[in-house]
């Protein structure tokens, strides 16, 4: 797409007002949207610009409240007010060419306003009714080209078409408006010191009037063409020059003139003017009058009582003297001193090592902190901080500095960085699960403890591991009791079967954390009421837990396990089992599930609640067998839980 097809689409939207930053593309060139949005600005400003002029033509004043955004009202009253200035230049007389630095686009609209207004002189005098230039019939004006059609129907205003954008005036050339027309004029370049005026005429700039000049207060400005000068307010009298800064400085006539004085006089130079004065004997420096006062003797200063060279070598001259000076000097040959020679300034970095201090007639070169001077007194050697003991446990030397380290259990302290300080293991985030029961801190370390009764340390020295007293025969059960070991303690328990019961096997007593007593029913024969009990089994389950210091879910404890098997049929004879708890459970603490392992059911003993120790309970459970016709016979199980007051 050409880039007139992309600017003839920007005109099209700027003339319904359309905003310009957010156009349609039309085409997928960033350059064609760059010249379809500067188009279509060009016609909004324009359209702004001619609402400004036509307001100042019509209402000779600048109203830009009505307007909805500040860049319309803005370039409006822009357009408004340099109209105004056109118009009230051709009201005065003055020349619409005028010289102010208006800026180009209000310099164009006063200068169209101004040639407008003496044009409306002449089309205001037509007869009222006629037409300023054509008559289409009906009472209809129109103009001629160049000019547009006035709000009253009949004049006609001449268009500005440099202010417009309608001249095609080419890279180069400047638009200069015309009645009816405009020309185009190649640009003249008027160099430093000029400007180019509307009627393309290259003026003289007045950096005087305008303040760009660089005269100095002591200085007024005088306007040149193309520059200015710079002349001194204050006039130098006779005798007297002026300096670059104004100042009057006395003029030696001595020097400045050739002989102002007659011979066998000398000159003697005064503030404004001279004197001349019978010539006598005068010896130059490095020269006295001999003892008859003839003629001039040389001074040998190496001889005088201040010594010429402070302590240096002296050379007497004709005239004059030299100085040998001492090495780290240099003679001055202006005013003839010997000079101490600044090392560390001449030869930088090549001296020292590290900082070198300058002093007279030599230099002394230093280290730097964790530094010492080497015996060439130049180099840097490191220093070994260890060996004053900066530390108080273990010190490790390191280029220019040196690191202080603690033993396991200490930690270096953050106010000096040398002491080292013990490490409370116990109190540090971690330090709830470092023992299992209590943390004791030590120097640089630490040890753990258990409960005074039924634990002990552990090997690791941090857990604690419950005691078997049933085991150890540290228990004080009687004969006829069993010993129950639990944690952190033990229990003595003596059962019996009850009446038509007998016991099965033996009684394990002495099984960590557990123990079972199991009765079977033994009916003695024609005994009725013992054959109908449904009570077929009585046991006792012995189990021990410890505190659930995080409990986030049920625990299974026990578990009942059965022949029933899993989903059995009617003809087979039992085929289901039921368990629940019959008392024991007051905190409602357990439940009973039942579930299918192995093809048989099985009931599992859940603990559902926390439970905070020392705690003994006991829970009856009953585990009822179920046929087609009914509950057959059950078994009831009683479960013994010790509940420790610790979580180990």
């Amino acid at each position: 797409m050409s880039f007139e097809d992309c600017c003839k689409d920007g005109h099209l939207r700027g003339s319904v007002n359309q905003d310009c930053t957010d156009l349609p593309l039309i085409s997928a060139s960033t350059t064609c949207r760059i010249v379809q949005e500067q188009c279509c600005v060009t016609v909004l400003e324009d359209n702004m610009c001619t609402t400004g002029i036509n307001m100042a033509k019509e209402q000779s004043t600048c109203l830009t409240e009505q307007f909805s955004n500040t860049c319309e009202s803005k370039t409006t009253k822009t357009c408004c007010e340099c109209c105004l200035l056109g118009k009230a230049a051709q009201a005065e007389g003055q020349p619409c060419d005028h010289s102010l630095s208006l800026g180009y686009q209000c310099g164009l609209v006063s200068r169209a306003c101004c040639v407008d207004g003496a044009a409306l002189t002449l089309n205001d005098t037509l007869d009222n009714g006629q037409c300023a230039h054509l008559c289409v019939g009906n009472g209809t004006c129109t103009c001629h080209k160049g000019y547009k059609l006035k709000p009253n129907g009949k004049s006609c205003d001449d268009i500005n078409e440099c202010l417009l954008g309608g001249s095609n005036c080419r890279v180069g050339e400047h638009c200069i408006n015309t009645v009816g027309s405009f020309r185009c004029q190649r640009e003249i370049s008027c160099g430093t010191g000029y400007e180019l005026t509307d009627n393309n005429i290259c003026k003289d700039i007045d950096e005087c009037e305008t303040g760009t000049h660089n005269c100095v207060p002591q200085f007024e400005c005088q306007n040149t063409q193309g520059s200015f000068r710079c002349h001194p307010k204050v006039k130098c009298g006779v005798g007297y020059i002026q300096d670059a800064l104004g100042s009057c400085i006395d003029i030696n006539e001595c020097l400045a003139q050739t002989g102002p004085c007659h011979a066998g006089h000398v000159c003697i130079n005064t503030m404004g003017s001279y004197t001349c004065q019978r010539n006598s004997v005068n010896c130059g420096r490095g020269y006295h009058l001999n003892a008859e006062g003839t003629r001039c003797v040389d001074i040998d200063e190496c001889k005088g009582p201040d010594g010429a060279c402070s302590g240096h070598g002296c050379i007497n001259l004709v005239g004059s003297f030299r100085c040998e000076c001492a090495t780290g000097y240099n003679f001055n040959s202006i005013n003839r001193v010997c000079e101490d020679i600044n090392e560390c300034r001449h030869y930088p970095g090549r001296l020292c090592a590290h900082k070198c201090e300058n002093n007279l007639g030599s230099y002394t070169c230093s280290c730097t902190t964790g530094f010492k001077l080497a015996s060439d007194g130049r180099n840097c050697d490191d220093l070994n901080e260890c060996e004053l003991n900066p530390c108080s446990q273990e010190c490790a030397n390191v280029y220019g500095s040196y690191q202080c380290y603690c033993r396991r259990g200490y930690q270096l302290s953050d106010v000096d960085g040398l002491t080292c300080e013990d490490i409370d293991e116990c109190a540090l985030p971690t330090g709830g699960h470092i023992c299992s029961y209590r943390c004791h801190n030590t120097a640089g370390s630490f040890h753990c403890s258990c409960p005074a009764k039924g634990y002990t340390l552990a090997p690791n020295g941090r857990s604690c591991q419950d005691i078997d007293e049933c085991v150890a025969g540290t228990h004080s059960c009687a004969e006829n009791q069993s010993c129950f070991n639990v944690q952190g303690d033990f229990r003595c328990q003596s059962f019996e079967c009850p009446t038509n019961y007998r016991q099965i096997g033996e009684t394990t007593a002495r099984i960590p954390h557990s123990g079972t007593i199991r009765c079977m029913k033994s009916c003695p024969p024609n005994d009725m009421t013992c054959i109908l009990d449904p009570v077929h089994s009585v046991s006792h389950t012995f189990i021990s837990m410890a505190t659930l210091r995080d409990f986030t879910k049920p625990e299974e404890i026990v578990f009942l396990r059965t022949t029933v098997p899993a989903y059995g049929a009617y003809q087979f004879g039992t085929y289901d089992v039921m368990f629940e708890i019959q008392d024991g459970n007051a905190e409602r603490a357990f439940d009973v599930i039942k579930r299918v392992e192995n093809g048989v059911y099985i009931g599992v003993v859940r603990q559902v609640r926390p439970i905070i120790g020392p705690l003994n309970l006991v829970l009856k459970l009953a585990m009822i067998n179920l046929t087609s016709q009914g509950a057959s016979h059950q078994s009831v199980i009683n479960i013994h839980v010790s509940v420790s007051e610790f979580w180990f």
